[in-house]
């Protein structure tokens, strides 16, 4: 089973919409940087809910080695970069991003890169539900925002249009 890199937007947006679990089956391990545990737990402080990742045994701490300079004029946070750098480190590895010019920076490495959504398509490839449509409308309650075409071809490719 592949292993996955993750900035803190898919955790959380997971989280929030009940489905983190998910990435345990889809999985053997998820590895977040120093960076990206910060940042959750800048948002605990804060008093948001966010998943704490020390209660998943498939996520373990990884941090990269280094960070391509070049990427630090980049207007990305630091959980970003740290995933791009160790998914460089880690070209087998899927490196999970929601972010568009992270995802664009990280494609353009030639980075294997998935967001929240394809998470939602590979679970549902998996049987790990059988509708994606009541994830997707919890996805925006939660705070992502999804264009109607995005809603329509995500569902659509979850075999789910009308």
């Amino acid at each position: 089973m592949r292993r996955a890199i993750s900035n803190t937007s898919p955790l959380l947006y997971l989280y929030r919409i009940g489905v983190v679990g998910w990435l345990g089956k889809l999985f053997s391990e998820v590895w977040v940087a120093d960076a990206v545990l910060g940042e959750l737990e800048e948002g605990r402080r804060r008093g948001y809910d966010v998943p704490r990742p020390e209660e998943y045994a498939w996520v373990h701490r990884a941090n990269p080695k280094q960070m391509p300079v070049e990427w630090f004029a980049l207007d990305l946070g630091r959980g970003e970069l740290a995933a791009m750098a160790l998914g460089l480190e880690h070209p087998d590895e899927i490196v999970l991003l929601d972010d568009l010019l992270a995802r664009r920076v990280a494609e353009a490495a030639g980075l294997q890169v998935w967001g929240t959504l394809r998470v939602l398509l590979e679970g549902k490839k998996a049987g790990l539900t059988h509708e994606l449509a009541p994830y997707v409308d919890r996805l925006v309650d939660a705070g992502m925002w999804l264009s109607s075409d995005i809603r329509r071809r995500i569902l659509r490719l979850a075999g789910e249009a009308p």
